[in-house]
């Protein structure tokens, strides 16, 4: 999938490199992301969006600094939703004027931490952050930029809903004169922008324009009320990638045709003439570029069904076992790394080491029949794998995380191990 794997005299190979050298040299489980891969992906989305719309990518989906640092290589902001990300985007190399910062429910220590050492942007999402803001710019005699999250009146087709419902999230649209009203009323608070997110993994461009299209008129409201302009238009992320068998691309031609049209039309009104528009993808960025990779360590059979059992699984990746607030559970891609793909297949049930029913990472899977000892690699999991896992349940060991890049592998993560003497669980680089 995605032109990620390369198989060379019925070898698996990501850039060139082996990969069952780095398996070797690193022990299993692990996580390999591509760097060529994690470019691709930015270059696909930047040359489809027309340059008034800026891209921050949302550290939430991959935190590695090695992996954000890539984007912001390539001139990408951050979005962040923690103090912990604020320093994993600066570690990355991000400034922090190209810094934002959004979540429900941000703490006063992590609020005064990236004030005091810059930020971009601060998305307020209650009325009790609008007066914890005020209260922070007061004693530190500094005027903070903000923008408004909206939580619009109704949400756009994705995997999580994030907008149209009772959530957690920003303010609903229908208080949005209280709130602007509220934060006029704040000496140390700046409004610059509003930040409208419906929703995630939307593989549909006519979707995500839609609810693009609704966030300009929530920007021409706010503007309304406050009589200025708007500086910026966070449109929000939810840029999907196809995990099962049903699933297409987003189709970025139209994306991009339509958000030319959308930044033309928005700016024919003087109050948005000149405001920046943001998109922050994070899974459409960084899920393609990565394979979690796992050894078959038994193939059994019961009752008809047979399973094989891998020694990782949902603590590792907990959204490939469909644990991670997915509504229906459907497999991720998973390729038998050991054997050409033109070997016999069998359809099997795969599981991982830990003892519950729920650690299982593919309910119906057709592949290379595997054997003991067996390489499989579940696909797109650049994203949402390691960070959004429950790596110490039953204690198994943490798996390596590795980037390859020109033919070369380098060690990000070390693999831990938790019964052994300390070294014994380290990981070579090539």
């Amino acid at each position: 999938m995605n032109g990620l794997l390369e198989w060379t005299h019925g070898k698996s190979a990501v850039e060139g490199v082996s990969i069952e050298q780095i398996a070797a040299g690193c022990g299993t489980p692990l996580y390999i992301y591509s760097e060529r891969g994690l470019r691709r992906q930015f270059a696909a989305l930047r040359n489809a969006l027309p340059r008034e719309i800026d891209i921050f990518y949302s550290i939430k989906s991959n935190p590695h600094p090695k992996v954000a640092g890539v984007f912001v290589q390539q001139g990408a902001g951050c979005e962040i939703a923690s103090g912990g990300e604020y320093a994993l985007a600066i570690h990355a190399g991000a400034v922090p004027e190209r810094i934002v910062f959004a979540g429900p429910g941000k703490g006063r220590d992590e609020l005064e931490y990236v004030v005091a050492h810059g930020i971009g942007e601060i998305h307020v999402e209650s009325f009790e952050e609008l007066e914890m803001l005020e209260q922070i710019g007061s004693a530190l005699n500094q005027r903070i930029a903000v923008a408004l999250r909206v939580n619009p009146s109704a949400g756009s087709g994705g995997g999580l809903m994030m907008g149209g419902a009772p959530t957690a999230f920003g303010f609903e649209e229908e208080s949005l004169t209280r709130a602007v009203e509220r934060l006029a009323s704040c000496k140390h608070l700046k409004l610059c922008g509003v930040h409208v997110y419906t929703g995630t993994q939307i593989l549909s461009a006519d979707g995500l324009l839609q609810h693009w299209h609704h966030a300009v008129e929530v920007a021409k409201k706010t503007a309304a009320l406050t009589g200025g302009p708007i500086a910026t238009i966070d449109l929000g992320g939810g840029l999907g990638i196809p995990y099962f068998a049903h699933e297409t691309e987003l189709d970025l031609e139209v994306l991009g045709a339509g958000a030319k049209r959308l930044v033309e039309e928005a700016r024919l009104d003087p109050r948005l003439a000149k405001a920046q528009f943001v998109v922050e993808p994070g899974r459409f960025l960084s899920g393609p570029a990565g394979i979690y990779i796992a050894r078959v360590r038994s193939v059994k059979t019961c009752r008809g069904t047979t399973f094989v059992v891998l020694d990782g699984g949902m603590n590792h990746h907990l959204a490939a076992s469909g644990n991670l607030g997915q509504v229906i559970r459907r497999d991720y891609p998973i390729v038998n790394l050991s054997q050409p793909q033109s070997d016999a297949e069998s359809t099997v049930v795969v599981v991982g080491p830990l003892c519950t029913p729920i650690d299982t990472l593919g309910r119906k899977v057709t592949l290379a029949s595997p054997r003991t000892g067996d390489l499989l690699g579940i696909m797109q999991s650049g994203a949402y794998g390691l960070t959004a896992s429950p790596t110490r349940f039953l204690s198994h060991p943490t798996p390596a995380e590795v980037l390859v890049n020109n033919g070369k592998f380098e060690v990000i993560t070390p693999r831990q191990e938790f019964f052994v003497n300390a070294g014994r669980g380290g990981c070579a680089t090539a």
